[in-house]
């Protein structure tokens, strides 16, 4: 009976060992969190188009800077700076309206985001891209919402030569703040030519590239 029990833990161990070489925890970044994400909202360094006008005169357009404290002047027509970071353009919109409703009469403001070149800061919000990747960090999310995981790991530098291109991790947060994990197998989207398994992703996601293990 001893032996047995002997040769039994000795088997649980090894299959511990084994189990644990097969599939490895990922491991667990406290800085890097997915978040909810429902739509595209007002930044420190974004730059908007905003329009303002009455039914008696036409809109004067202005391009503004997000400033570092979250704020945007409007030269000669506001008497202080207007807080808007974090708003979505319709919050500001109503913020502003708001405010020249003490210097006109129905006054018809819009609020746009200016053309994005990619550069700076996205408005669409950001993908966060670690492990065996040349560039880990995050990556913009273009205005045209277009960003698979293909694309993102080559935005990120490419994959190191150790790279496990069968079991990218794609981190998702849902809105009642549930995390939900899917995995990405290249080779698949590659050598079998399945683009449709090539995951979309969203501002917020964390992508995840583990190192092979063989």
């Amino acid at each position: 009976m001893v032996l047995l029990s002997v040769c039994l833990c000795g088997c649980s161990v090894i299959s511990d060992s084994i189990s644990g070489v097969l599939a490895p925890e990922e491991p667990v970044d406290t800085h890097v969190v997915a978040q909810w994400w429902d739509g595209p909202r007002i930044r420190t360094g974004i730059a908007l188009i905003i329009q303002v006008g009455t039914p008696a005169s036409p809109p004067q357009m202005m391009e503004v800077l997000v400033d570092q404290k979250g704020e945007i002047t409007i030269p000669l027509l506001l008497q202080k700076p207007v807080h808007c970071d974090g708003l979505t353009l319709d919050a500001l919109k109503t913020k502003l309206v708001k405010e020249y409703s003490r210097y006109y009469r129905q006054p018809q403001v819009t609020v746009t985001f200016a053309p994005y070149d990619g550069k700076g800061v996205s408005p669409w919000g950001t993908v966060t891209v670690l492990g065996e990747v040349l560039s880990p960090g995050p990556v913009n999310i273009p205005s045209t919402m277009d960003l698979p995981v293909t694309k993102v790991l080559q935005m990120a530098g490419g994959l190191k030569p150790y790279a496990d291109r069968t079991r990218i991790c794609v981190t998702r947060c849902d809105q009642a703040g549930k995390q939900h994990k899917t995995y990405v197998d290249l080779k698949e989207i590659g050598k079998d030519g399945r683009p449709d398994k090539d995951m979309l992703l969203r501002a917020g996601d964390v992508v995840w590239v583990p190192e092979t293990w063989y």
